[in-house]
């Protein structure tokens, strides 16, 4: 009952704040119409869901602890039991929270920063669950406790309209202030570079430096793919000063980036 409820939250909100006749205007990168509502108009306010499984004893909030420090890794779907838990957390006020602390340090870190001024600062951003929100996706697909479903999460990804997570955004704001350019990085593919152009333009993303999708038929693990980008961009003779995702595998493998900040995710992993 309770996913539920939370179920028909998400899809009143998501159908109040989406309109179909929404135009992008790509010589001013503004729309004309309605934007897709923000992630915090996705959240009632309830708590993380703290409970203990009475089946198979386990405790979903150690359970996500073990995620979030990468302790517990390869899994492939949140147990059964913590799909409650994990819907409570992720449309809660806890998972605003965490993220915030998150992004807190984030800018701040920015803020001390020495800039050598001649514009070869970067600053490495992920989409999913990182700059955009697929959580209205996840609502209706038990919160990371079903089998991955490329393809119904591609119809998604194609209406292009994830909402921003109001944190990442802000820092995102905050480096084009300061003159840390922004580079998205990502393991969508390349021919869905222009639903994501649209979507990140619709959520109030602008003025970053590059987009790089993974090439389609690449065959290579989220970390060697991504390490292997950055590696491109210092090659090309920017520094990396920063480097935020939700997934380890979006910070790890050298070059990581001047400092690594990971964002809260227990819906899913990518290794």
């Amino acid at each position: 009952m309770a996913i539920a409820k939370l179920v028909l939250v998400m899809a009143l909100v998501a159908a109040a704040g989406c309109s179909s006749g929404d135009a992008w205007d790509p010589n001013n990168r503004t729309l004309t119409a309605h934007t897709a509502p923000v992630i915090h108009a996705l959240r009632p306010r309830l708590g993380s869901g703290r409970q203990l499984s009475s089946t198979a004893g386990i405790s979903c909030d150690s359970w996500r602890l073990a995620v979030e420090a990468y302790n517990k890794r390869d899994w492939k779907t949140v147990p059964a039991e913590c799909e409650s838990y994990v819907g409570h957390y992720m449309l809660g006020d806890q998972y605003h929270r965490d993220s915030r602390v998150v992004v807190d340090e984030a800018v701040a870190y920015a803020e001390s920063l020495k800039l050598a001024g001649n514009g070869k600062e970067v600053w490495v951003f992920d989409i999913d669950e990182t700059s955009l929100s697929n959580l209205p996706y996840y609502a209706t697909h038990g919160f990371g406790s079903r089998p991955y479903n490329a393809t119904s999460f591609t119809e998604y990804v194609l209406k292009g309209n994830a909402p921003a997570l109001p944190e990442t955004l802000r820092l995102f704001k905050k480096l084009v202030a300061l003159g840390i350019k922004p580079v998205f990085l990502t393991g969508r593919t390349e021919d869905q570079r222009a639903i994501t152009v649209q979507n990140l333009f619709r959520q109030g993303y602008s003025g970053w430096a590059k987009l790089l999708l993974k090439p389609l038929g690449v065959k290579v693990t989220s970390i060697a793919y991504k390490s292997g980008e950055r590696q491109k961009i210092q090659d090309a003779g920017y520094v990396i000063v920063g480097n935020i995702g939700d997934q380890w595998s979006d910070i790890l493998g050298a070059p990581e980036g001047a400092r690594t900040f990971k964002l809260p995710d227990p819906m899913y992993y990518i290794g």
